[in-house]
Order: C-alpha cells, then sequence, then structure tokens
C-alpha cells in the first residue's frame, strides 16, 4: 500500500539477540510477510551473518516481486553483499553511502525510491511540489536511519574490533543526522521529527557504557547531539527549561574536560565555546543573569582566544561577532544595566560585517549580519533614538528579503523575513509613520500565520504573530 501511495509506512526492525536463537522468532517471519520492502545494511561483517541470509532468502519467498535493497557502507560490493543477495546472478539496487560512492545524502535518496518504487529524478528535482516531496524525504530519512542503526549494533556484538568498526559506522550516521538532515529538516520547518533521532543517537551512546572507551572525537560528537536535543527543547511552545539546562550542563562538563586534555586544538576551542554559548543561553531564559552573564563572558573570552591564535579561520571572527552580540542581548534585556548599549553591539556588529565582506556570496554570514543590524536597531532605539533604530531595521529588512527571495521555501529565511518585518513595523507605528508601519505589517501577516499553522508548537512563532497583530 505504501509504495502504491507514494507515503512510507511502519518500519520493522529486529531487536532480538539473533545469535542465541536457533531459527528465525516468529516476529521477525511476521514482520518480514508484512514488509513491502526490505533493506540489508552491507559491511564486509554481513555476508558472516546466517541470519542475514535467511531473512533475505525468506523475504525473497514471500515476495518475488517486492524490492530488496543494498545500503553499502564499507568495504566492496563482492566482500560485503551477503550470498542471498546476489544468488541467481540477482543484482541487488544498491545504495552506495561510502564517500567514495554515492555520498549518504544521494545514497539515502536512492533508498527511499527503491522504497517507494519511484524514480530517483522524481525525488530530487525542484518543482511546484519541491517542498511537500522534501518533507517527506526527510521525515522518511530519520526512520530509515534509526533501521540502520539498531541494525549496526546487532553486528558489534561479534568482537572487540568488530564492534570498534561498527562504532565508526553508527557515528557516520550520528554525524549526517546532525549536519545534512539536520539541515534539511530546518529548512522545511520540521526539527520536531529529530526528537526522535536525537534521543535515539543518545541511546546509542548510553548502550555503549563507559565513555572511557571512545575516542575524543566521539565524545565530542556525543556533546553535540546533547547540544541538539537542548537546542530543540527550547523550541517548543512550552518548553522544559530545567531539562534543556541539564542536556547544556551535560555537554559543558564534556567539552570542558576535552579542552583541557588537548588545549592548542582548534575544535576543542570551538565546541567548548558552543558550550558555554548553550549553557548561558539556558539561564539567559531564565533571566538568570549573573549566571547568563558568566558563560557568555566566557564564551567571548574564548571566541577572541581562537581569533587571536587561528586568525586564518575564518570561523573564530563570526563566532567573536555572536558572542558579543550575546552580551549585547543580555545588557538590553537587563533591568539593572544602564548604557553601554550601542558599544556592545557595533562591536558585535563589526566582527560579522568583516565575515561577511571576506564572502559576501555565503548565505550563513548575510543571515547573521541580518541578524546584527537587528540588534543594533534594539541597542539605538535604546540608547540614541528611533531614527537611527529604524535605519538598522531597515538594512535588516534589505538582507533578510534578499536572502528569503534567494531561497523562498526555507523556513529559516521566512522566519528571517518575519522577524525583520517585525520589528521595522514595530520602530515605524512608534515613529508615528502609521501608513509606512501597517504596509510592511500586512507584508508579513500572511506568512507569519502560515509559519503558525505549518509548527503550532514554535513558541517564537506564535509571540511574533500575537505582536503583529497589536500593531495598530
Amino acid at each position: 500500500e505504501g509504495a502504491r501511495s507514494g507515503s512510507i509506512g511502519p518500519i520493522f526492525r529486529d531487536r532480538e539477540d539473533l545469535s542465541a536463537a536457533a531459527d528465525l522468532s516468529e516476529a521477525v517471519r511476521d514482520a518480514l510477510a508484512a514488509s513491502q520492502a526490505l533493506v540489508v545494511v552491507c559491511t564486509p561483517a554481513t555476508p558472516k551473518s546466517r541470519w542475514v541470509d535467511r531473512e533475505i532468502e525468506l523475504f525473497r519467498q514471500l515476495h518475488p516481486d517486492r524490492p530488496v535493497l543494498a545500503a553499502l557502507f564499507a568495504g566492496e560490493p563482492a566482500e560485503a553483499f551477503p550470498p542471498a543477495l546476489t544468488a541467481g546472478g540477482i543484482e541487488p539496487l544498491a545504495a552506495d553511502f561510502r564517500a567514495t560512492g554515492d555520498g549518504a545524502k544521494l545514497a539515502f535518496l536512492k533508498v527511499v525510491a527503491g522504497i517507494l518504487q519511484v524514480p530517483l529524478d522524481r525525488l530530487i528535482q525542484r518543482d511546484a511540489q519541491r517542498r511537500v516531496r522534501r518533507v517527506t524525504a526527510v521525515t522518511a530519512a530519520s526512520l530509515v536511519l534509526v533501521l540502520l542503526m539498531g541494525a549496526m549494533t546487532i553486528f558489534a556484538l561479534q568482537s572487540r574490533n568488530e564492534a570498534q568498526r561498527q562504532r565508526g559506522e553508527a557515528e557516520g550516521l550520528i554525524e549526517f543526522m546532525l549536519t545534512d538532515l539536520r539541515t534539511e529538516l530546518r529548512g522545511v520547518g520540521r526539527l520536531d521529527v529529530m526528537d526522535g533521532v536525537n534521543e535515539r543517537a543518545l541511546e546509542y551512546y548510553q548502550r555503549e557504557g563507559d565513555l572511557s572507551d571512545f575516542s575524543d572525537d566521539s565524545v565530542e560528537r556525543r556533546a553535540r547531539v546533547l547540544h541538539a536535543m537542548g537546542e530543540d527543547e527550547f523550541a517548543r511552545f512550552e518548553p522544559d527549561t530545567e531539562q534543556a539546562e541539564g542536556y547544556f550542563a551535560e555537554a559543558y562538563r564534556t567539552t570542558s574536560s576535552l579542552l583541557r586534555r588537548t588545549p592548542g586544538s582548534p575544535d576543542r576551542l570551538f565546541e567548548h565555546a558552543q558550550s558555554s554559548y548553550w549553557l548561558g543561553y539556558a539561564h539567559y531564559l531564565q533571566r538568570n543573569w549573573g549566571q547568563a552573564e558568566e558563560y557568555w563572558g566566557e564564551y567571548r573570552d574564548l571566541a577572541e582566544q581562537g581569533l587571536a591564535s587561528f586568525s586564518d579561520d575564518g570561523r573564530w571572527r563570526l563566532e567573536a561577532g555572536y558572542a558579543n552580540g550575546s552580551l549585547c542581548t543580555l545588557v538590553l534585556h537587563r533591568d539593572d544595566v544602564e548604557g553601554e548599549y550601542a558599544r556592545t553591539c557595533k562591536l558585535a556588529l563589526d566582527h560579522v560585517q568583516v565575515a561577511a565582506a571576506a564572502d559576501p556570496d555565503d548565505p550563513g554570514l548575510a543571515s547573521a549580519l541580518a541578524n546584527r543590524h537587528g540588534w543594533m536597531g534594539d541597542a539605538l532605539k535604546r540608547s540614541t533614538s528611533l531614527e537611527a533604530a529604524i535605519r538598522s531595521y531597515e538594512q535588516q529588512h534589505v538582507i533578510s528579503e534578499r536572502l528569503f527571495l534567494a531561497e523562498p521555501d526555507n523556513a529559516q529565511r521566512v522566519d528571517q523575513l518575519v522577524r525583520a518585518k517585525l520589528v521595522l513595523a514595530e520602530a515605524l507605528a512608534a515613529n508615528g509613520e502609521r501608513e509606512a508601519s501597517e504596509q510592511v505589517r500586512a507584508e508579513a501577516l500572511p506568512m507569519a500565520r502560515e509559519m503558525v499553522e505549518r509548527d503550532p508548537e514554535n513558541r517564537q512563532w506564535r509571540e511574533w504573530l500575537e505582536r503583529f497583530e497589536k500593531i495598530n
């Protein structure tokens, strides 16, 4: 039914330890009988498992006309494909996840195309239905990746060396989830799909037990999973701030320990800077101003250390802008701090302007620059004049609109443009420019309403819509 309707139904993955059984369990047999497709994770360890061959043989006996898909993660096909996969001269549809093959993104699309039994180009072409197909594909990605990670843990039981091999493959999937998949989901405004994926990734580390056996890179990757989980928690309409703070505190302890081990590593410095930012952000949202200032001050110091030590690495210039921008945000929201608004926010803007000028075609840098103009507008509104603030808000609006027009289906671009229109409309109204304010408001209201309809759990979007409706 799923293949005919163009959607993917429930996915079964075997959770049993088959090495202790005499034959396939009844649950596995029932699942194979009900399955529309079979995905086989292929590595040099796969042919050594008799259960893989038995599951393939049984599936083909039950469903000779249904697809058996090979997902190649390591080794060459001759050493990674189990005998049953190529029995009788069959050439299975293979998705090559190796860096030297299709790569993770294209290979994943091949697997989805095989499951849905649709042409590959139908999934990747950009047409009027692009956003709907994209949501379907990235949602399916989270489910398929959970299946693949579960299969990998079975193979890791065989021996220590084999466990290390499988650990590398599982962490490669986690890396994919933290980068490509997360970017795709953020682009379509569906980070809620990441909840199960984040939890599955964290369970992987918990199941492995003592983290002392992990490499520093693996431990650092776990910290990034914790960052992602905390960030997603704060995006909810009613976030659990204590749980989010717990994620960030654990990540902070981890990255702090890693930095002490290798103080000269730019990557360790960078990751600990991210932990300092997120833990400060958790305290900022709870209005714990002193603790927020402590962690954001550390974030600024780490960013300036990186800028001084690794000046050829452009990310440190941007981090210095972000760090000073965090402190700019703090002084704008604290009731017990007076002055210094424009100075702190201008320093953040200057850093980001330098970074953006070095690569004017980078949309990420342009986005960061638009945000800094917005915060500069807030500072000017509070410390100088409303007219000066409006000029900064207009700069933010111009950049945000250009980015949106280049990627109108990207939820992040919509988010940024709606925020730019909101602060500009509010400032114009406060300055008595009613007609100009109403024009900006009228442009933004449909966009804001569509955002809330798409993700009603997004607390920030609901607050923005309420503010738009109050402008008069």
